[in-house]
């Protein structure tokens, strides 16, 4: 094993340096840590909460100065802690993990997330743009105060020529209905080379059909339990993949091949539930 390796799987303890509500529901942690820093768009890390759990959190922030983000919604004992945890306190962190979304240059792309999954395709749309790309973002939540990194990404397009289109259950802002419904509007309007996605599993779903009546590739972006991170422990299986190893980021034809994708998940103690 590479020193390298040895050093991201070592658990290293970070202070959270800022603090950031995103909305109502959403926080985001800020902290220096060089390994987190050197994460590519999708990867996630394992994050230790002292006394409480050890979870997997994707990488909403990774820049070249050693500054590393999560961004945390309410789920469980877990993140209601990460969100209730205050500057200078200490966390745990290890990885990066998993692979990465492959970035495709010059190509016509299509970006559909949808609610704290816009958080792991904030990376993503950030590496388009600097790559030159002109990506097409569908962004989808509940309501308009849900709508993550709206400015954020407002911000990271605004040099390069792109559509920012939105939709909210509630019809707050942007169209009212799913993003799903969004996305599957666009892709009849325009041909794409690569569609991109992370949010709720049915949302992804329906791009995904979308994606396979019109050839178009997909890499999505997937979320399961995970215990270990590196493979051993098999708590995010998904038919013969581990997510954390395998994934987490996976393409359409993978995903056709898994009949539980959209389906069902399995919880802590590995029973299956409906998605």
């Amino acid at each position: 094993m590479s020193t390298e390796s040895r050093l991201s799987h070592r658990p290293r303890i970070v202070k959270i340096e800022e603090k950031r509500t995103e909305t109502p529901t959403i926080t985001t942690l800020l902290f220096t840590d060089e390994e987190c820093s050197k994460a590519h768009p999708g990867q996630f890390a394992m994050v230790w909460i002292p006394g409480v759990d050890e979870i997997p959190m994707g990488l909403s922030h990774a820049s070249e100065k050693g500054y590393s983000g999560i961004t945390v919604r309410q789920v469980g004992d877990a993140t209601k802690a990460l969100q209730n945890m205050k500057i200078g306190e200490s966390i745990g962190v290890r990885g990066p993990y998993g692979n990465s979304f492959k970035i495709s240059e010059g190509a016509k792309i299509l970006v559909v997330a949808g609610g704290s999954g816009i958080a792991t395709v904030a990376p993503l749309i950030e590496e388009l743009c600097r790559k030159a790309n002109e990506p097409t973002i569908v962004l989808g939540a509940r309501t308009s105060s849900e709508l993550l990194f709206l400015e954020r990404i407002k911000k990271t397009t605004a040099r390069v020529k792109t559509r920012i289109l939105a939709s909210t259950d509630d019809g707050s802002y942007g169209s009212k209905g799913l993003a799903s419904d969004l996305a599957v509007t666009v892709m009849q309007n325009s041909k794409f080379d690569m569609v991109y996605t992370c949010g709720p599993e049915p949302m992804m779903k329906r791009v995904l059909e979308e994606c396979f009546k019109r050839g178009a590739p997909l890499q999505a972006s997937l979320e399961r339990m995970m215990k270990c991170g590196i493979g051993i422990c098999g708590s995010c299986v998904i038919g013969r993949h581990r997510v954390c190893k395998d994934g987490p980021i996976f393409t359409g034809e993978a995903l056709r091949e898994l009949p539980e994708f959209g389906r069902v998940r399995r919880d802590a103690a590995g029973t299956k539930i409906k998605v």
